[in-house]
Formats: structure tokens, sequence, C-alpha cells
């Protein structure tokens, strides 16, 4: 697809490309510095607080970027708007931040949600839901389901932009289930390294389990067990085995060598084969959701660019020109 004026963008080359630099170094910390922490025992106290210094220390700066309060004290369940200069008033972004269920919130993820802001020209919200193991599922859906209804006082289903990442990848697909069920279809779903198979069923799982720079293969089993409770079924909270009649169009985002892979090649077959409009782009050597490390490596804004724009031509909003280069952090 060419860009607005007839320029080619960069991230439209066909062909996959070898990884940059940064991508390089930026494996070879997570290996070494982080890795070794996921293999331990989970210790969602020390995920949360390990999460949330990550971003206060690692994030860098979005430029024109705003955090507001959004949402209801109560009942609601709350989250942040996020906008990064200029953005159009009739549709918006709902995003469910990641963090296996047991860790993660808003605040984590509003340097990369100001980042797709801003690209997409678009506002962002990001509610919070209750984490696992003091709320297993489906308590997280229920907040995902109230936090959609609180978004829809403002804009039509077809205005909104549903998606997440890693395990709020997986939550943005149970609740798109849920709404196209009751007949009320999202304007477009995505998912970013979503988790979509509680079970751990996937063959990447064992076949990545040595290449994946960031999760454990070992330690997956563990916090599925969690999320879902003494009880709870793996096949209610996956939304690989959800049903999806309505759906117009998926976009999948995930590395080659996460663990995860599986969790989004087989969902996208499965969708494909019932008629969805799957988008699937694999990131080569990237990392579990390489968009959070946007500033850091060239591919994660490549990411969201891709991401930015798909979700604005599904919105039936007018293209917008790529930025000239700047540096990493702008």
């Amino acid at each position: 697809m060419a860009a607005a004026g007839g320029a080619q963008d960069p991230d439209d080359a066909v062909g996959p490309r070898p990884p940059s630099l940064r991508l390089r170094l930026l494996n070879l910390w997570l290996r070494r510095a982080v890795r070794p922490l996921a293999d331990r025992p989970v210790d969602p106290a020390l995920a949360r607080r390990m999460m949330e210094r990550a971003a206060r220390t690692g994030g860098l700066r979005v430029p024109e970027a705003r955090a507001e309060p959004w949402g209801d004290p109560a009942p609601g369940p709350g989250g942040l708007r996020l906008t990064a200069g200029p953005v159009e008033d009739g549709a918006a972004i709902l995003h469910f931040h990641g963090g296996a269920y047991v860790a993660g919130s808003p605040r984590t993820h509003a340097a990369m949600l100001a980042r797709l802001s801003r690209l997409a020209r678009l506002p962002v919200v990001a509610p919070r839901y209750r984490l696992a193991p003091e709320h297993p599922f489906p308590a997280a859906l229920e907040d995902a389901c109230a936090a959609w209804d609180r978004l829809r006082r403002d804009y039509p289903a077809g205005r909104i932009a549903l998606g997440g990442d890693s395990a709020g990848g997986g939550l943005a697909l149970l609740l798109a289930a849920r709404l196209l069920a009751r007949g009320e279809a999202p304007g477009t779903v995505y998912a970013l390294s979503p988790w979509t198979d509680l079970a751990g069923s996937g063959a990447s799982i064992r076949e990545n389990a040595g290449r994946d720079a960031l999760l454990s293969a070992r330690r997956l089993p563990e916090v599925a067990a969690l999320v879902l409770g003494p009880g709870g079924d793996p096949v209610a909270a996956s939304p690989l085995h959800s049903r999806f009649g309505g759906l117009r169009c998926l976009h999948l985002q995930v590395g080659e060598t996460e663990i995860l892979l599986d969790d989004s090649l087989r969902l996208a077959r499965r969708l494909g084969a019932e008629g969805v409009a799957v988008d699937l782009h694999l990131h080569p050597h990237a990392p579990h959701v390489v968009h959070l490390f946007d500033g850091w490596v060239p591919e994660a804004r490549q990411g969201l660019r891709l991401l930015a724009r798909a979700i604005r031509r599904d919105l039936g909003l007018c293209e917008v020109s790529p930025a000239p280069p700047r540096s990493a952090g702008s």
C-alpha cells in the first residue's frame, strides 16, 4: 500500500528484514537479565512491581502524551484515556493491557498506547481489570464487558477498535466473541502476541522454549492455574475455542520465536477457514509484544504503525501520511 502522496512507506517493503542491531541487543539483554526471572516460580506481587518499575524507568517520552482518568469511579473498573497530539472525536481504541492476567495496568502500557494514539490519531482507552489469583477468571472478562458498555455511551460499536496485547489480547478476543454473540460487532479487532490457549497445547511452546527471549514455557501451566483458579475451565478462558460468527476482520501480530506463536497461528487458520479476513503479521526475531519497546527498537514502531493504519482503514477513516524520520524517542 502506498503512503499518501505516492511515497512508499518503508513498512510496506516486501520480504523479511534482518533484525536491527537494537533488536539483537534487546534480545540479548532480555535473555540474560529478564528471562532468568521468568524461569522462577510465579510470584504475582513481584511481577506487578517489576512491570510498574519498568514502565517508570524504561519508557521513552512520547511527544504531547496525555493520560487522563477514564470511566466511572464506581461500579466500573476505570482506567486511563491516552492521547498524544491531535485526535479525532468520532472513534476510539479500546485496549486491554497484558501481564498474564496476574500483573500489568494501564500505567505499564501507557507509553506504547500513547504512541498508538499518535500514529492512529485516535484516543486510546485502557481499562483496569481485576487480576488473578485474587480474582480468577471470569473476573477479568466481566470487567472487560463493563468497560465496553461504558465506552459505548460515547461511541457506536462500529467506531471502536477493540484489542489488546498478550493476556489482554486474549481478553479482547473473548470480549469480541461475547459481543458478536449479542449482535454488537466492533469496528475492528486486533491482538498483539495474544494468549489464546490457556491449556498450553500449541507446539511452539515446546519448539520455541529455547528461542523465546522473554517468556518461560515451563512456568506457563503455573500461571494458567493461577488465572483459572480451582476447578477453572481452560476452554472457557481460551479464545482459541470461541465462536466469532459475524467478525469481518482480525489483525494479529506475533513474534516468530515466541512460545505463544501457535496461539496466533492456530486462531488465524481456524478463523480464515470460517471466512474471516485475517491479517497475520509475523515479526522475525522479535520478543513477546515487541511493541512495548517502541523508541528502543525500530521493529516496535513498525508494528504499531501497521496496526494504526489498519485501524483507521477498518473504521473508515482517511489514511494518515507517515511522519518523517525522527530520533528514537520521538
